[in-house]
């Protein structure tokens, strides 16, 4: 099947409607045909990429209608860095698809009896320059243009923006990004420019090579902002020469910091940052709570609406100030910060142990003591052990990654018999599976979606989960 419908075009596909991930749905000759880039309504000739027995996979190569719910994209690297997938489509709608979207997660997958309703999305207010933390990559293989190749010219080739989806190699040049306000945009153009002045070298990938090899920006809603360098090589005068440029450009930059990295991948939760001026962390606010974030603390990267998130998370909790709260995958215990004023006690457990010192860091900076955090494996830590050494929890809230909880984790929660169970997840699909299994003991009474991520497919959700009385 699939070799026969490897790039075959189907011709005049009417695209019916948004699917996971952000492709779209179309149907030829019985089968479902999943097509990217396109939108709810247009007419398009697609050429299939992928072929099975059940369904398709293909793209647009010609459009012959528009959907009248279409927008023009308002950045000019759309459709190339990947970053907005869904800049054509009007925010609107975005937010009705990802409503959509866990309404069938939940049908499909959760099938719970007596399951309410799918609460009306909560938008966010602001549409772009919502991220508080970038990540930009150096590289001596710019992307260029099918147009710019067929020129027969010659291009600049070092660049300083994102990766090609699925293209680890080349990295997309970014003018404007539409993500990150405040002084992002202007930072790595400055940067760029300086760099290119001066002859210092762009990283080489494939030869694990170059001086500048990632520029990191984060910004908070307290008007602070850190700048992290990260080298590819310890050439100490030309490192000292980027940290000056900066320094002396942007005197606004409260935390300035730079990494040597000589491994063969850019994750630095193992290197040493250097703190170049200013702190070494940025503080972001919350009814009165500062939490300082690090150069390896994880935040929510839209802060605003992370408030928003953390409110419902709150709301659906209803503490009345006697309960003993469990925060499973606490992260650096934001959640767990937030709501300990309303707690009698808070337990957050987490993988990383970086996190859970920033966590422990937060609580103290907030005079919080009815906090304790704990490192380990969720599935390892959440032990009867564990539970016989605390109070049992009255509340608890989950905060897993995208692939969810680990089986043994829902059958402790199952043995545990929390009264309340609130799950925020960045995935309802896995939810959803994890909801189905506590359905054994466990009624849904709430279900909350929160846009965290406009231009994109993706959407975070928050349920209640109350004990069945038998």
């Amino acid at each position: 099947m699939s070799r026969k419908m490897k790039n075959k075009v189907v011709s005049n596909l009417k695209i019916e409607r948004i699917a996971a991930e952000g492709k779209c749905v179309a149907h030829h000759e019985g089968k479902v045909v999943f097509v990217k880039d396109v939108a709810p309504g247009d007419v398009v000739d697609v050429r299939i990429t992928k072929g099975k027995s059940s369904f398709m996979e293909g793209e647009p190569i010609a459009f012959h209608e528009y959907s009248k719910d279409r927008v023009e994209p308002f950045c000019s690297h759309f459709g190339v860095c990947g970053g907005c997938k869904w800049q054509h489509i009007h925010y609107d709608l975005q937010k009705n698809y990802k409503w959509q979207q866990v309404i069938d997660q939940f049908d499909r997958i959760a099938k719970v009896e007596n399951m309410p309703d799918v609460l009306p999305i909560l938008g966010s207010e602001n549409t772009r320059y919502y991220r508080n933390k970038l990540d930009f990559t150096f590289s001596n293989n710019r992307w260029l243009t099918r147009e710019e190749i067929n020129s027969g010219e010659q291009f600049e080739r070092n660049a300083l923006g994102f990766h090609i989806p699925k293209m680890f190699d080349k990295i997309v040049d970014i003018e404007h990004c539409y993500l990150q306000n405040d002084i992002s945009n202007e930072v790595r153009n400055s940067l760029r420019e300086f760099a290119l002045a001066q002859g210092l070298g762009f990283y080489d990938i494939r030869n694990q090579e170059g001086l500048l090899r990632n520029l990191i920006i984060r910004t908070s809603s307290t008007g602070e902002s850190m700048v992290i360098v990260q080298f590819g090589a310890d050439h100490k005068e030309e490192i000292e020469t980027v940290m000056v440029f900066l320094n002396e450009k942007f005197p606004q930059i409260t935390s300035l910091l730079y990494i040597i990295n000589l491994k063969k991948n850019e994750t630095f939760h193992d290197l040493e940052v250097v703190t170049y001026v200013g702190k070494p962390y940025i503080e972001e606010e919350m009814e009165g709570l500062k939490f300082r974030i690090g150069p390896k603390s994880f935040y929510q990267t839209n802060s605003a609406q992370a408030y928003e998130l953390y409110k419902v998370t709150r709301e659906m909790a209803d503490l009345q100030g006697d309960e003993v709260v469990y925060d499973l995958y606490t992260g650096t215990g934001t959640i767990a910060n937030f709501v300990a004023k309303q707690a009698k006690q808070v337990i957050g457990i987490e993988y990383v142990e970086a996190a859970i010192e920033d966590a422990k860091l937060n609580a103290e900076v907030n005079g919080l003591e009815n906090t304790l955090f704990y490192a380990g494996d969720m599935k390892d830590m959440l032990t009867e052990e564990f539970i016989s050494k605390h109070e049992r929890p009255d509340v608890v809230i989950t905060d897993p990654p995208r692939a969810g909880m680990h089986d043994d984790v829902v059958q402790m929660l199952l043995k545990l018999e929390a009264p309340k169970i609130v799950y925020v997840s960045c995935n309802p699909a896995t939810q959803a599976r994890d909801v189905a299994l506590l359905s054994e003991k466990y009624q849904v009474d709430k279900i909350q979606p929160v846009d965290m991520f406009p231009q994109t497919y993706h959407v975070e959700n928050v349920v209640r989960l109350t004990l069945k009385r038998l």
